[in-house]
């Protein structure tokens, strides 16, 4: 039986934020903390609207901008590798961001198999509907699982905060990457530090205890 490794990427394949780290890159980083803060205080009516002023301070960014900031970006260590030995293994593996898709489909680059994000454009009018919510984690990630032919026990969630509280409530494998305490409380087990494979050896433990429970009671 194959695997579904799932993973949130600011937090917790990124240490922080993408909007942070392109904005950093691009020279930007000061106006586009004091929208994040101007959000955080309520001043914006809609996060819709928050996005287009986000993009909005990307518009002359070039791809290749994106993608010096996409390979400047501070990742956990080792993540290629985590996703080779997914696919080495016949396994599957998924990102779900909050983040532009188009930044988050950059790790596809790097082997993942399949990316979701927030689907906004620079120039293009934002609208609720495009963008990718808690709740949207736990539909992607039913409709994988439904797809491959596998179960919620053969998935295993890697996260670290608020968006991925819904997820871990509906998931039995789930690891906590430098998260917040409520994530935690949520979580199987957690992972603190810089190298995302030793975070995924986790996550091979709770999928090997599952399938060794699974043996014994086909075995009873």
């Amino acid at each position: 039986m194959t695997k579904l490794h799932v993973f949130d990427m600011d937090g917790t394949l990124l240490r922080g934020a993408a909007v942070e780290e392109i904005s950093r890159h691009l020279g930007c980083f000061d106006v586009a903390t004091a929208l994040e803060q101007a959000w955080r205080r309520g001043e914006f009516p809609d996060e819709a609207l928050w996005w287009e002023r986000v993009l909005g301070l990307w518009s002359t960014a070039t791809e290749l901008d994106f993608d010096e900031a996409f390979e400047r970006a501070p990742w956990m260590q080792r993540v290629p590798e985590v996703f080779s030995d997914i696919a080495t293994r016949g396994e599957h593996s998924v990102v779900i961001s909050q983040s532009p898709l188009f930044i988050v489909k950059r790790l596809e680059r790097w082997g993942v198999h399949m990316t979701f994000g927030t689907m906004v454009e620079r120039g293009v009018q934002c609208h609720v509907n495009q963008l990718l919510q808690p709740e949207h984690k736990v539909e992607i990630t039913r409709d994988l699982a439904n797809k491959l032919g596998l179960s919620l026990s053969d998935c295993v969630a890697y996260g670290d905060s608020t968006s991925d509280v819904e997820l871990f409530r509906e998931l039995r494998r789930t690891v906590a990457v430098n998260a917040t305490p409520a994530t935690k409380a949520l979580a199987a087990t957690t992972y603190e530090g810089h190298d995302m494979w030793d975070a995924y050896q986790i996550g091979r433990q709770l999928l090997a205890q599952a399938d060794d429970v699974g043996r014994r009671r086909d075995d009873a």
